[in-house]
């Protein structure tokens, strides 16, 4: 949504150069009219809920990726801002069905399928 900004940029594979490329180059040439349905909505200052803004609206309002943001200018705050931000909660499990673009793992000998997490995923030996 415009009022919250872009995604972050700091998870395996991820660039906030390919992502400025690609609001830039592919959803800010669509009309402005397009409606855009965001998958997620963070709700900043306690606003309702909402699902759907605009190009027009994004490429206006966007707290972080306005149309006339620069690449230098994107890349640098959402390098700086990802840094200063906690993992998500459940980016291990989440991880392991994202980077196999939405498959769940095989099933294993019980016919059950299971997310694994690392025991030191806390960065603690155990």
């Amino acid at each position: 949504m415009p009022d919250y900004g872009t995604g972050r940029c700091d998870f395996p594979a991820g660039s906030a150069e390919a992502l400025y490329r690609s609001v830039h180059d592919r959803l800010y040439a669509l009309p402005d009219a397009t409606r855009v349905y965001v998958g997620h909505d963070y709700q900043p200052n306690g606003r309702p809920l909402a699902f759907e803004t605009t190009i027009g609206e994004s490429k206006r309002d966007n707290v972080q990726l306005r149309a006339e943001t620069t690449l230098e200018d994107f890349v640098d705050f959402r390098t700086r801002r990802d840094a200063t931000l906690l993992p998500p909660r459940l980016i291990l499990l989440s991880l392991q069905v994202n980077i196999a673009a939405g498959r769940l793992p095989t099933p294993e000998g019980n016919g059950k399928r299971y997310l694994k997490l690392p025991l030191n995923h806390l960065g603690r030996d155990e």
